[in-house]
């Protein structure tokens, strides 16, 4: 029974969503939020190359060990 319930838990861990925090890739909304900025700051930011992105189909991604690395360094667009 104490695996059974081990077990539950852990699948239930992989299954509910991350925070925003915890994600490894955050889509556009999620980076202005987080950052509180506007999307034509985060624009600046990834023509600047100031920010790393990868676009999925017409979605754009941006890895959350950048935005750290981003707010980090001081260079933010704020």
């Amino acid at each position: 029974m104490a695996f059974k319930a081990e077990l539950i838990n852990e699948l239930k861990s992989l299954i509910q969503p991350k925070p925003a925090d915890e994600k490894e890739w955050l889509k556009s909304r999620e980076v202005r939020e987080l950052l509180n900025i506007s999307p034509g700051t985060l624009q600046n930011l990834r023509i600047s190359g100031r920010l790393q992105h990868t676009k999925v189909g017409g979605t754009l991604f941006y890895k959350n060990s950048e935005i750290r690395r981003l707010l980090n360094d001081g260079k933010g667009g704020r």
